[in-house]
């Protein structure tokens, strides 16, 4: 079993920056992958970042060159860093956490993106 606390988010303004972090705990594998998804009021639940425990990172195009996924490497854990935020950024972000039998989801935090 995995558990994820998330961190961050909040409120910002147009232009502006937050960071979201996710620490999991519990038995993890060698090999996952972890990251973050979003859900927009009224719209699916999409991907927005991913990074492997080796390292490798996916972004979607819609946040590419302003939001950065990271992780440190003592600790289970990820970052997301976003940067020049725009209101359709506003959304719940979810941290997920991919291992080779499981899937496991944070509760959300809140990202709020004022024009």
């Amino acid at each position: 079993q995995v558990q994820l606390v998330e961190s961050g988010g909040g409120l910002a303004h147009a232009g502006g920056s937050l960071r979201l972090s996710c620490e999991a705990s519990g038995r993890t594998y060698s090999y996952y992958t972890m990251g973050w998804y979003r859900q927009a009021p009224g719209k699916q639940r999409e991907l927005v970042a991913t990074i492997s425990s080796f390292g490798r990172t996916t972004l979607e195009d819609s946040v590419k060159g302003r939001f950065t996924i990271s992780r440190d490497n003592l600790k289970t854990t990820v970052h997301l860093q976003m940067n020049d935020l725009k209101p359709e950024d506003t959304a719940i972000y979810y941290c997920s956490f991919n291992d080779p039998d499981n899937s496991y989801w944070g509760q959300g935090t809140q990202v709020t993106v004022s024009s």
